[in-house]
Formats: C-alpha cells, sequence, structure tokens
C-alpha cells in the first residue's frame, strides 16, 4: 500500500474536480477505498504497516467528509484553486444581502415570538428553496464560469444562510418542548 499525499481529495475517489459530483459515486468510491484501507484488514502485518493504513483510512475519512458537503467542498475547491475565500476575514457582504438578512431574521423573531410553527416552518422551507437557488449559482460560478472570486462571496452567503436554517430549527425545536 502506497500513499500519495499529493493527491488531492477529488483524484483520491477518481472523480472530476468539480462542483456538482456524483453523490453515488462518491459513496461508491468512499466504501471502496474504507474496504481496501481499513485498518483491520492490516491488523496481522507488521506496525509500518498498520500505521500507513491508518493514515490511508483517516485520509479517505477527512476526504469523504469534506467533498460530501455542499459547502466544505466548495471551500475545498477554492483552496485547491489558490483563492482564500476569507471565510473569517471578510465579512463584506452586499447592501442587499444584508437587507435580505435582515428581513429574514425579523421573519423568524417575530413567528418565534409569536410561537407560530407554521410561519416556522414555512420561513423554513423557503430559505431551503432559496439556497438551493444561490447552490445552483454555485455550481455554475465553479463548473462553468470559473469564477472563483464570485464563488467565494456566494459561499459567505450560504454560510450565513446556514446559521440561518439553523436559528429557525432551534426556534422550532424550542417550541415542541
Amino acid at each position: 500500500m502506497s500513499i500519495d499525499l499529493q493527491q488531492d481529495y477529488f483524484e483520491l475517489f477518481g472523480l472530476q474536480r468539480r462542483f456538482q459530483l456524483d453523490e453515488t459515486a462518491l459513496e461508491l468510491a468512499y466504501h471502496d477505498l474504507q474496504g481496501r484501507v481499513h485498518p483491520d484488514r492490516y491488523a496481522h502485518l507488521p506496525d509500518t504497516e498498520k500505521r500507513l493504513s491508518m493514515q490511508w483510512a483517516t485520509r479517505v475519512n477527512e476526504a469523504f467528509r469534506m467533498l460530501r458537503k455542499p459547502l466544505t467542498r466548495a471551500t475545498y475547491l477554492l483552496e485547491l484553486c489558490g483563492v482564500d475565500a476569507g471565510l473569517h476575514t471578510n465579512t463584506a457582504m452586499s447592501p442587499a444581502f444584508l437587507m435580505e438578512q435582515m428581513e429574514w431574521r425579523e421573519g423568524v423573531e417575530e413567528a418565534r415570538s409569536a410561537g407560530d410553527a407554521d410561519e416556522l416552518t414555512q420561513l423554513h422551507q423557503r430559505l431551503r428553496q432559496h439556497a438551493r437557488e444561490v447552490f445552483e449559482e454555485l455550481a455554475r460560478q465553479f463548473d462553468e464560469q470559473q469564477d472563483y472570486a464570485g464563488a467565494a462571496e456566494t459561499i459567505r452567503r450560504l454560510m450565513f444562510m446556514e446559521k440561518l436554517q439553523q436559528e429557525i430549527d432551534d426556534a422550532l425545536e424550542a417550541l415542541e418542548t
């Protein structure tokens, strides 16, 4: 078993370096690789082989966790392209997006204060639909336009939306208890 740590996660799974990927192919490749490098298969071998197996298994698990979620996959793609997404340092967002976020948050707060689970559920569904549209935009930016600066901004927007989605989930959960 040889480890090529220069291989990126897409290469590791035999996938094209794209945002849109075949999730079934990713799952199949993951299970195939995991089966080949699982430490239990090397338990009877010398310590060096056991360590190599553990390193490979860890790398395969890391790669799978990174690629299976769209936001982490997008961030990883930017990294591969040498683009700093500025996720923790660049908080500049367009005024229109910030206004939209304020409106979403006001709607959530009003529904939460009123104890209106139906309204929170509707907000949840609308936000999920909106996120799907933004993810489609992100796919175009990566796979068609190679607009990595635009993709970085879109990722930051999606992170805001993900946080808002969690707030809605938390509000719904609080109403259930």
